[in-house]
């Protein structure tokens, strides 16, 4: 099979137990595969596995502290946070998450301050906290509550069935010293690494959730993105790895330098009314199916968005698809980058995404910015935006790339194998106001040119306007905007609908298609 049917097809389902040697098994798995969840979870810890309870152990702040085993997860959903997700995308193409089954073991409720918290601001609550998850999970599940206080803690690990409820008042406040955060394998811009792990994970989970309203906030001790002494990535705000049935709502979160939220290997999860304000990306989601983000407000200095899947040869070979992606309801304020940003890491593909009814407030690129390069292989396709809102980006509303964006990977996918796909974008009921361009689209491999490609029902004041080449199927109808300079339509090697009447992009315009990734000497060994 080619990687590229390979990547639209089949992909896997990891178990966390033996999992270097599953890797090497990645592209033969299947998303259907059962999840394999070890009591009390397990973490890769310089190579190695670890059990969460021997991880915690090595910790400075939890070295009086013995972690029993979790019990066995019981079957899916805690029904007082509603896990089945009902939200009906608009396309076909992105299907609603599926429910989980009803939570079928007991629930408590435990209040961190019975069980020694301060919540004063001052004393370490860690410990506090993290007996108090481990005494619900082996309850069968339940709430832990997080009364009105400040509770100075290092990182948090959630459990299966059990929800994190943070009350109005209440304020999670992350630990500067970075002796306080797990060492594990963490996915950084694509790849497996070692690195710190997060203020608040969780691993091989189910039915889990963090509901507010209050505040998740990290130390402004922590900056940048990777320790300049060591190399390793730093810790992301709220990361889930190998879970089912995330849930997090009406909570406010604060991040520094590094991701914000960070979804990977994921399946149904569900962001509502949550508040992302960060230093860097809001949410990375991160070669998952079944996402919701609805009704957030993001305010960042990078992406509020970005959906990935891996680079290079490893994500690849891993074949974890990101896919049924559906943002809705959402504003955007971006300082840095982009709004919503798909790839450039985008090697396992990623499909089936809807946005629809979302504001961007401002952006330093674009309001959406579809972004790969050859050695990424596999695709980009069924992306429907309906119902956008864009004022404040500074370069436009909408910019397509698989040319030359994002670094390359040590270990690029060669060959034609290696130029990425883009199929199937839609664009309709879009407002744009003051923008500088409309859309900038001429950065398509001629090798591989974008099939099917619409816009229509676009109004509102931009000073350029559409830009395309190496298109196929292309729709452009009713595109009323006032304001730009010179021709409306641009094309170049573009057929469909809609094109008469469109200017010639000049030749020493276009821009320049980068050479193909040379087969290695040696082929790849995931290892």
């Amino acid at each position: 099979m080619s990687r590229q049917g390979r990547a639209a097809g089949a992909s896997f389902q990891p178990r966390l137990t033996g999992f270097s040697r599953q890797l090497k098994m990645a592209s033969r798995r299947q998303w259907t595969d059962p999840l394999q969840l070890e009591p009390g979870g397990a973490r890769l810890i310089d190579g190695g596995i670890r059990t969460m309870s021997r991880v915690l152990g090595r910790r400075s702040f939890l070295k009086t502290a013995a972690y029993g085993a979790v019990t066995a997860p019981v079957a899916a959903g805690l029904s007082s946070l509603g896990w089945a997700q009902t939200t009906k995308p608009a396309s076909s193409h992105a299907p609603a998450p599926k429910p989980a089954a009803a939570h079928a073991g007991p629930t408590v409720t435990l209040n961190v301050k019975d069980y020694g918290a301060a919540g004063d601001g001052k004393a370490n609550d860690t410990l506090a906290l993290q007996l108090t998850i481990e005494r619900c999970a082996v309850l069968g599940g339940g709430e832990v509550v997080v009364p009105a206080g400040d509770y100075a803690t290092g990182a948090l690990e959630l459990r299966s069935n059990v929800t994190l409820r943070i009350e109005d008042g209440a304020s999670l406040l992350g630990s500067g010293d970075m002796a306080n955060y797990p060492v594990a394998q963490v996915r950084w811009e694509g790849r497996w690494i070692t690195g710190y792990g997060a203020f608040i994970s969780a691993t091989d989970a189910e039915n889990i959730g963090i509901t507010g309203p209050g505040k998740i906030v990290a130390s402004d001790a922590i900056r940048g993105r990777v320790d300049r002494k060591t190399g390793m990535r730093l810790p992301a705000l709220l990361e889930f790895t190998n879970c089912r049935n995330v849930r997090v709502e009406n909570c406010f979160t604060s991040q520094t330098g590094m991701w914000s939220t960070h979804p990977v290997y994921c399946e149904n999860v569900t962001f509502k009314n949550v508040v992302f304000h960060s230093g860097a990306d809001g949410i990375d989601v991160d070669s998952c199916r079944h996402v919701i983000i609805d009704g957030c407000t993001f305010e960042t200095s990078d992406d509020c968005i970005s959906l990935k899947s891996g680079r290079g040869e490893e994500a690849n070979v891993i074949n974890r698809l990101c896919e049924d992606v559906h943002i809705l309801n959402c504003t955007f304020n971006d300082k840095t980058f982009a709004c919503i940003g798909i790839g450039s890491e985008t090697s396992a593909g990623v499909r089936n995404v809807v946005i629809e009814h979302c504001k961007c407030v401002g952006a330093r690129s674009h309001a959406i910015y579809i972004k790969s390069r050859p050695g990424r292989g596999a695709f980009v396709e069924n992306i429907t935006v309906n119902d956008f809102e864009a004022s404040g980006a500074k370069q436009g509303f909408l910019r397509l790339n698989n040319l030359n964006s994002g670094k390359q990977d040590e270990f690029p996918v060669p060959g034609d194998a290696g130029i990425p796909l883009f199929r199937e974008f839609h664009f309709s009921n879009i407002r744009v106001t003051d923008l500088p361009m409309l859309v900038q689209a001429t950065e398509i491999h001629p090798s591989k040119p974008l099939v099917g490609f619409s816009l229509t029902n676009v109004t509102g004041t931009c000073k350029s306007g559409i830009t395309l080449a190496n298109m196929k199927n292309v729709v452009i109808r009713n595109v009323k905007i006032t304001g730009f300079d010179g021709p409306l339509l641009s094309i170049d090697n573009v057929t469909g609908v809609g094109l008469v009447g469109a200017a010639t992009i000049d030749p020493a315009k276009m821009p320049k298609v980068p050479d193909a990734v040379p087969a290695p000497e040696k082929t790849y060994e995931l290892k």
